[in-house]
């Protein structure tokens, strides 16, 4: 095991490596395979490729590195970037119920941790499980400034990442954490209506977009059909 991972540390620069455990680490539990594993993955695949595309095409030597180089970075792309992306959208969606949850049990006179506790025991979410990791995580030792930290390391929002900064902030500087909540509250309410009238205004152009490729030319064939019609007649 020692002489394969000399070997794989060769083959791939350590800051690579970290690079994509990183980006692994922001997909969740959800993504099964490790920092090694994808990219000798990515790699074996991509070689394959290149050997189908040189071989089965009359110009391989044109294709092969093109084809070759396009898989390569949409390999990435698709499973890493894309997932990320559409797991911060989700997480972003989740947060506002979550945290009204939290401010809810705050309000009861409870301290942080122990309305966390109450919040993910009746919140089933990927957030809620996130903060279920790092109460987990807080019973083996650490900190709970410390496990939310860790914590925002497999956040692909900064929208989150920013209420958990101002939790952990408000607590260290013994601030009233029910007004950081009741704001950053607001914030994710103003936030979601904001996408929500961004999906509307973009409604218009889409809608134009189908017109002028299925209506239009339909309109044109039913307007010059006839004359169409007589012209070859």
């Amino acid at each position: 095991m020692k002489s394969q991972s000399r070997i794989i540390r060769k083959i791939y620069r350590e800051k690579d490596i970290k690079k994509i455990e990183d980006k692994i680490a922001l997909l969740g539990d959800k993504f099964k395979l490790d920092a090694i594993t994808f990219m000798n993955i990515r790699l074996i695949s991509t070689i394959i490729v290149f050997i189908i595309v040189m071989y089965t095409t009359s110009v391989g030597y044109f294709y092969a590195p093109v084809v070759t180089l396009l898989y390569y970075y949409l390999f990435y792309y698709v499973l890493i970037e894309y997932n990320i992306k559409k797991r911060g959208r989700k997480l972003d969606y989740e947060a506002l119920h979550f945290f009204e949850i939290l401010t809810l049990t705050l309000e009861s006179g409870r301290n942080l941790e122990n309305s966390l506790e109450i919040t993910i025991f009746n919140v089933d979410s990927e957030i809620s499980n996130e903060f279920k990791k790092a109460l987990f995580e807080v019973k083996f030792g650490k900190s709970l400034i410390e496990a939310l930290e860790d914590m925002k390391k497999r956040i692909p929002s900064e929208t989150i990442n920013n209420i958990i900064l101002n939790i952990t902030q408000t607590n260290i500087f013994g601030n009233s954490i029910l007004d950081t909540m009741y704001n950053q509250i607001d914030f994710l309410r103003d936030k979601q209506i904001l996408e929500i009238k961004g999906q509307i205004n973009k409604i218009p152009n889409k809608v134009s977009i189908i017109s002028v490729i299925f209506i239009v030319p339909l309109i044109l064939l039913m307007i010059l059909g006839p004359l169409l019609i007589n012209f070859l007649g």
